[in-house]
């Protein structure tokens, strides 16, 4: 099964080399699961000709604000719109999960509370999962035909479920603790208050539960046609 990359952005030129960029991250994330991978760097508005050309696809994060004027916004949200008509599943993450819902009716905003960095327990329907955060922009607004599946105290929506045809995630599954590490020391200092950048080094040995959400990113585009089946396993 194909999966297209939607690349909103960059990892930082200090990290590229040694750890990769977005796309090579999701590529290690999802790597053993039956899928291959085409990138587009939709940021610099190369975008598929089709919502057809890929059997699936997902949205990276980006340091851009989903609400924010650029000029990939708009056509990307209409990309979104026309491949849930289609019922080609997508995932979104961070500003994919954000995008996403704001294409759909949802609103995002900047996060009154501020940032979320580093490890982070999100309670998936009763289950523990922790991943690493890096975001201070949240869906404040749920689309109607969205199902808020993830939630914790700080992020409300953390993760989204549009029956069996889009899935979405807050947080980032595919950033290493190595390469949250280097956020902070590269894009942290000014932007993120040092006391919770210093919070988020405490915990960078916690144990993640990535593969877990690997799994479950990799069931979805799998089984997205079979809607009961699909949405059971990301709900469990």
């Amino acid at each position: 099964m194909q999966i297209g990359i939607l690349q909103t952005g960059a990892s930082p030129d200090a990290l590229k080399d040694q750890m990769g960029d977005y796309p090579d991250m999701f590529e290690r994330l999802l790597a053993g699961r039956g899928l291959t991978f085409r990138r587009y760097r939709v940021e610099l508005m190369e975008f598929p000709a089709s919502v057809t050309e890929c059997d699936g696809w997902l949205i990276t994060g980006s340091r851009h604000g989903a609400y924010e004027d650029h000029p990939f916004i708009k056509p990307l949200e209409a990309f979104i719109r026309d491949a849930y008509a289609a019922h080609v599943p997508i995932v979104g993450i961070c500003f994919g999960h954000q995008i996403i819902a704001q294409a759909m009716g949802g609103k995002v905003e900047r996060h009154e509370k501020g940032w979320s960095v580093g490890p982070t327990d999100y309670d998936f329907n009763g289950e523990k999962i922790t991943l690493n955060a890096w975001h201070r922009d949240q869906v404040v607004k749920v689309p109607e035909n969205a199902e808020v599946i993830a939630t914790n105290e700080f992020c409300e929506n953390a993760a989204l479920l549009y029956d069996d045809r889009m899935f979405t995630v807050q947080a980032h599954p595919e950033f290493r603790p190595e390469f949250l590490d280097g956020l902070m020391r590269t894009r942290g200092p000014g932007l993120v208050p040092d006391d919770l950048m210093a919070k988020a080094r405490a915990r960078l040995a916690d144990p993640l539960q990535d593969q877990t959400l690997a799994a479950r990113i990799a069931a979805f585009f799998h089984d997205h046609r079979q809607t009961k089946p699909g949405a059971e396993k990301l709900r469990a």
